[in-house]
């Protein structure tokens, strides 16, 4: 997918250039080729000694970048070392050279961020086109620095609210942000240690994310990866995530989110793998997820839709699940694949979720699979084909609950179940074959359970449940 999308905005430039010069001249003139515009940090006084702050030498060779009628991009260059920082503003063209033995080392210091909060990035674009960060070196966040008492189940975080800057528990810088961007391009990078989120994507257009490694602390909140927040023409590519929190996570406050694709990625997380919402005030539409490969997360496929905003047309496909139970603080109750519809709170519209399908997926799990859709929110046109579920414990956490966080019924006793099934208009359930762990407490109580009065239309064709013996 990523290819053809580069080769689209390659055509379109060059059909561009053809009618321009077509209208102006009967000779066809090739454009003069000249080579990107480069400098080095050092060139502006950057120490890169990781004590000093390097953050207006960094700031100035990005402003001297010049402006280019011919879009020749701007490579800022960063040598090895380790560069201290505050917010960095990136501009049209710039692309950041982030060399191998380079390190960007985010600010622990609120005065190292701008005054409003939500431009708190260690690295951030803002209204900007033809962006990039590459290079094979490291962005970190300094995310241990915001830690206030560690611990094994959840880091308890910073947070500077204390300071009047901000409101919540969740007062912390994100690491790398493109906002209303377009043509965006991050690739051949490790991110590691964000204070909060990693990535974040807003309101951007073609944007081609490649050959990333994220990692964060495994014990810290809301850490996310890679958030895409009300953006179009998405391609996520071979990347390697592995944080606290939700992986890879479309959301929608101000605009609908279309045509996301993930491909060939490596998700370990203590939260959800993939996610759609929670924040879900408008729609999603075509995504798909494929060759993707979840190792020991909390929750593999989620869809947490609670703020009135539809999904449709939603593909899962080769995707390898492994989940187990951690910490109940973390949302999550080992579910491979958990969809659910529900207000947020009483103000709060039900959204819908239909034509979404799970092709071709392998897990096995200490809980099983959650579809919970709402009385006015149905789940609707469902499909499970050539799925194999394969249900064991191996940790010492308590089972029977199912978990509606965040909002509508929170945590709920209920007996464990093959699938779960509320709310649904048409499920169609082809070449699954599910399996149970051979023990004798009891804990796995039936294959499928769902009400009639909620749940209509379903097909079962090839369907099998049997035990599982090691």
């Amino acid at each position: 997918m990523a290819a053809p999308l580069l080769l689209i905005l390659l055509l379109r430039t060059l059909i561009h250039l053809a009618q321009s010069h077509r209208a102006t001249s009967s000779t066809i003139q090739l454009p003069v080729s000249t080579l990107p515009h480069s400098s080095s940090v050092t060139d502006f006084g950057a120490t890169g000694d990781g004590l000093h702050y390097d953050t207006a030498a960094i700031q100035s060779a990005i402003d001297a970048c010049p402006t280019n009628p011919n879009n020749n991009q701007c490579h800022v260059t960063f040598p090895p070392g380790t560069y201290l920082t505050g917010t960095i503003f990136m501009k049209s063209g710039v692309v950041l050279d982030i060399r191998e033995g380079a390190t960007l080392l985010g600010g622990k210091r609120l005065e190292d961020y701008p005054q409003e909060e939500w431009r708190w990035y260690v690295v951030v674009a803002e209204n900007a086109s033809d962006v990039a960060i590459t290079g094979g070196g490291v962005v970190d966040g300094n995310g241990l620095s915001f830690v206030e008492r560690f611990d094994e189940r959840k880091n308890v975080m910073v947070s500077w609210n204390t300071t009047g800057a901000c409101l919540g528990d969740e007062c912390r810088p994100r690491l790398v942000g493109f906002i209303a961007c377009r043509n965006v391009v991050v690739s051949n990078i490790t991110f590691t240690e964000p204070a909060y989120w990693c990535l974040h994507i807003v309101r951007c257009e073609n944007t081609y994310i490649h050959d990333v490694s994220i990692y964060g602390n495994f014990n810290t909140p809301n850490n996310d990866g890679i958030d895409i927040e009300d953006s179009n023409n998405t391609v996520i590519t071979r990347c390697h995530i592995d944080t606290g929190d939700d992986a890879i996570c479309p959301k929608t406050y101000t605009g609908p989110l279309y045509n996301l694709t993930a491909t060939y990625c490596w998700i370990r997380t203590k939260s959800s793998a993939i996610k759609l919402g929670s924040a879900s005030s408008f729609d999603f539409k075509n995504l798909l997820f494929d060759n993707i490969k979840i190792v020991q997360s909390h929750r593999g496929l989620g869809l947490q839709i609670r703020d009135g905003g539809n999904v449709s047309d939603v593909t899962f496909s080769n995707i390898n699940i492994s989940t187990r139970y951690y910490d109940p603080s973390w949302w999550g109750r080992a579910e491979p694949i958990y969809v659910t519809t529900c207000p947020r709170d009483s103000s709060a519209k039900e959204g819908s979720i239909s034509n979404l399908a799970f092709i071709n997926i392998t897990a096995i799990s200490e809980n099983g699979v959650f579809l919970s859709g709402s009385k006015h929110g149905l789940l609707s046109n469902l499909r499970f084909i050539n799925v194999n579920l394969t249900y064991r414990r191996w940790t010492n956490y308590s089972g029977g609950l199912v978990d509606y966080r965040p909002g509508c019924q929170g945590l709920v006793n209920h007996s464990i179940a093959g699938i779960i099934m509320e709310h649904i208009e048409g499920l169609e359930v082809e070449n699954v074959n599910m399996r149970w762990s051979d023990e004798k407490s009891g804990r796995w109580n039936n294959p499928l359970d769902f009400r009639p009065s909620t749940v209509n239309n379903i097909s079962l064709f090839n369907f099998h449940s049997n035990l599982y013996r090691q």
